[in-house]
């Protein structure tokens, strides 16, 4: 009856250790997924931020275009009002002096 103890006691261990090598060949597949899956996931968020940014910067690039072109329309029409208003006042200031003139 010993004998048959040890027997077992040994097929228990045998048992124990190759269920134990199972668990850590386990577990580093476990791991090894985990990061591959890691890595994927966060290959897939810089592509994704990257065509937002193209996205956002495109965007961006046409809106500072019309609002450049909004602001040389106005500028323009501001010149040409400051202008009409130059040409306006240089012949009421040249009537004044012609007048100036003829009555002195």
């Amino acid at each position: 009856m010993a004998f048959e103890a040890i027997t077992a006691v040994q097929a228990a261990e045998e048992r124990a250790a190759a269920m134990k090598l199972q668990a850590e060949q386990a577990a580093a597949e476990a791991v090894e997924r985990a990061e591959r899956d890691g890595k994927a996931a966060v290959e897939a968020a810089l592509e994704k931020a990257d065509g937002e940014l193209k996205t956002l910067r495109t965007q961006s690039d046409e809106k500072a275009r019309g609002d450049a072109q909004d602001l040389a329309s106005t500028t323009k029409n501001r010149e040409a009002a400051l202008k009409n208003r130059a040409r306006t006042r240089l012949d009421h200031a040249a009537s004044l002096i012609v007048e100036r003139i003829v009555n002195s």
